[in-house]
This record gives C-alpha cells, structure tokens and sequence, in this order.
C-alpha cells in the first residue's frame, strides 16, 4: 500500500510529511485523490507547498478535537406534576386540569433552545441554551386517588403523553434527553394504601412505570408483582464527573443502607448530589406508625411511607410535626460523607436556594427546592410565579448553578417566552 502512495507521489516524497504531521493513510490517500491520478506527472516542487498547508489544517483540525474542552451539561428539574387534579386558575380560565397546564409547561420547556441564559454571573452566562442533556422529575405524577381523582393509571398514561413522548429535546451529542424520575408521597400512597378511602384502593401504576423506566429490569415488574418494601426506586447516574444518587421519597435509614453501599463503588473524591422527594426535614405523617400494628388511620394520620418508624409521638402532628431525632440519623450520614455537595428536592413546592443545617445546627449542604405546576405555595395563588430549574453543570470546574425558569410571567400571552429569576452558583469541589 505504501508502494502505491509513494508512486502516487512520484518523485515527490511527502511520504516524511505525512508521517511527520501524523495523518492517517486513508487521509493521505484522499488528499492525494484531489489531484487526480492523471495530473500527478504535471505536479511541480510547488504542489507540495500547497499539499503540506492543506495536510497542517486536517492535523490542526484534529488535534484541536482531541484537545477541546467537553461541554458543559444542561438539566431540567422539575416536580408535582399531579396529574388528576385541577388548578382553580390558569391562563384566564378556571378549574384547568393537569393536563393541560403540564402541556403548557412542557411546550415551555421544549422553547429552550431558542433562548440564551442571562447575563449574570453563572455558567455560561448570555450563552445560548444548545442542547439539554436531561430532565429530573421529582415525583408526584399522580396525586393521591381520593375521588373524585382519577386512577394512577391514568395519571401514568398522561404523564407518558405528555412528558415522555411530549419532550423533543437533544442532548449535546444530538441524541434524545434523558430522564431520571423518583417518586413521590402520592405515587407511594397509591400503591400501598391511604387511611382516608381511596377508589381503587390501590393502584401502583406509576411506581411499577417509574421503577421498570429507571432500574430496567431484565423482567419488567407488574402491578400483580409490585411489593414497595422490596422494590424502592433506588438508583445512581454519574453525570459529568458528579455522581447522583436518586432515592425513594427521603434518606432515611433504609435509604442511607442503600446510599452506603452505593457511595463505597466511587471515589471519596467525587462530588455527589442527592436526588428526591421529600425536603431534608421531610415530614412526620410520612413516617410509619410507632404502635403495632403499625396500621395508618384517620386518628394517627400516618402514612408508612418510610421503613423508619416515627420516634418523636404517637401521632403525626401535620406539616409542621417534629422530625428533629429523625433528622439526625441522616445528619450523622452527611459527616460521615462530605463528598455529598448537594440536595434536589420538590414536595413543599416553591422555588428557593438554601442551606440545610440540621436540627443542631451542625452540618452544611447547599438544597434546591422546585416548585410544582399544580400545587405551589404561592403559584398556586399566583401564576405568575410558576417555575422550574434549570441546572447547569462546568464539568471542568465542577461547578454547579441552578437558575429559576418562569414559565408563566405573562399568563395571557400565549407567546410569551421563559424569564430568569432568581440564580445560585456553588463549587462541588471536594476538599
């Protein structure tokens, strides 16, 4: 083969140039062919200037390939999707379903390409959004089946619609975003039961799709096969250089097993994120009931979602109840693993960046709470303040900012674009 490129060239041994600037045969050969075999006795001293320029810049080109830098990573993260319940207000009208303010926001979310980040002082700051690498949905596709709300099943199938076969966007290789779900309370609670009457009783559709979509099992559970205690949604996805862990509603004992295990297949050194339901104090009425036989009814307002039991009462005393012991076991994991950088949560729906220091005050972790399109503290009275996250992640830097995206700022204006509100940028270096 050599022979030939060599009688290609004549007596002009640009055989050394090739070898010199590292150009592969087939390259050589294809360079060689834009001359063409008839005009290679009329080429001059002269021609291997212009061949050796155009050789510099495939190799130039190439090495500029290898050595660029990877792009940075783009998620969406949003929560509470409720499906089967109404919004009192929406875009002018009243009683709107789910299903149609999730089309809205997914019909938002997919306009991101379009638009640029702000100009502020996070990553890529006033660049334009190129691609989205992922979608993280925090839980609570269903609400809970208390009639007249509809059935989980139905609940699935409008989430699948809509978000799944609904989001058309790419990633940076061109490829269809992917997404990482976990559950919420309501998902669980209609597959394990309710102490208020539920039709059907129960209905675990969205934890068996949630669990089937991300754990890919090599024989798809069914809702005649789903048991909860033994099949959490539970799993890890290395993203950039960061290492996120997904898990079942909040990190309590059971869950922190499950993490430990998880967290000894990587580095100390890697940053890790947390992804969940339930805010760090999570809230007492999910915890199991302390009093054997551990039922749940309307008295103790208990509804097992935890494998911990409640150790702070014998009732579940609200929103507000105390989870102060609770808290501590999973204070006590978060010393033990300060490679952990960041917590992702939706449940108590609102946008806000903050820190979480445990009941004694005595630990550190930067949590991002997200709003719901549903049932948001305050954009459920005001529109206008729906949002979700978009997260952006320099994967050289192992930096990490969260930028609010509201959707809905201008609710009668059918081409109104995504606004920025508010930003944060945190380091997931390990020290």
């Amino acid at each position: 083969m050599l022979s030939i490129v060599k009688d290609y060239f004549l007596n002009f041994d640009l055989m050394t140039i090739l070898i010199s600037l590292n150009i592969r045969l087939m390259e050589a050969i294809w360079i060689i062919g834009i001359f063409g075999k008839k005009n290679m006795s009329k080429i001059k001293a002269r021609s291997i200037f212009y061949i050796s320029i155009l050789i510099t810049i495939i190799s130039q080109q190439k090495a500029s390939s290898q050595n660029s830098s990877p792009a940075n990573i783009n998620i969406i993260f949003t929560s509470d999707a409720h499906f089967g319940i109404n919004r009192k207000a929406f875009k002018g009208d009243t009683n709107v379903s789910a299903a149609v303010v999730n089309k809205v926001l997914v019909n938002q979310i997919n306009s991101l390409p379009t638009l640029s980040l702000p100009k502020d002082d996070g990553i890529d700051a006033g660049k334009p959004i190129n691609h989205i690498d992922y979608l993280m949905e925090g839980g609570d596709i269903a609400n809970r089946m208390e009639p007249p709300v509809q059935s989980a099943t139905l609940s699935w199938s409008q989430f699948n619609d809509t978000y799944l076969k609904g989001i058309n966007l790419l990633d940076d290789q061109h490829q269809p975003i992917k997404f990482l779900i976990v559950p919420g309370n309501h998902d669980i609670s209609n597959a394990v039961g309710y102490y208020r009457t539920m039709q059907p009783l129960t209905d675990p559709s969205a934890m068996v799709n949630i669990y089937n979509l991300m754990l890919k099992p090599a024989k798809p559970i069914t809702n005649q096969d789903y048991y909860y205690e033994n099949l959490k949604v539970n799993y890890a996805k290395d993203i950039a250089g960061i290492h996120f862990m997904f898990i079942t509603l909040w990190p309590d004992s059971a869950e922190r097993i499950w993490m430990e295990q998880d967290l000894k297949t990587v580095s100390k050194n890697m940053p890790a994120v947390i992804v969940c339901h339930d805010q760090p104090t999570c809230e007492a009425k999910h915890f199991t009931n302390p009093i054997a036989p551990h039922n749940m009814t309307k008295d103790n307002k208990f509804e097992n979602l935890t494998a911990e039991y409640y150790k702070e009462g014998i009732t579940a005393k609200g929103d507000d109840g105390a989870t102060d012991i609770e808290q501590k076991g999973f204070v006590k994991f978060l010393k033990a693993h300060p490679n952990i950088k960041a917590y992702f949560h939706g449940n108590s729906n609102w946008n806000e960046f903050y820190d979480y220091h445990g009941p004694d005050n005595d630990v550190s972790i930067p949590v991002f709470r997200v709003d719901s399109p549903m049932k948001g503290k305050y954009s459920g009275k005001d529109e206008t303040k729906l949002s979700f996250q978009l997260i952006s992640i320099d994967v050289q830097n192992q930096m990490l900012t969260v930028r609010e995206c509201l959707w809905n700022s201008d609710p009668l204006n059918a081409a109104a674009k995504i606004k920025f509100g508010q930003q944060k940028t945190i380091s997931l270096k390990v020290n």
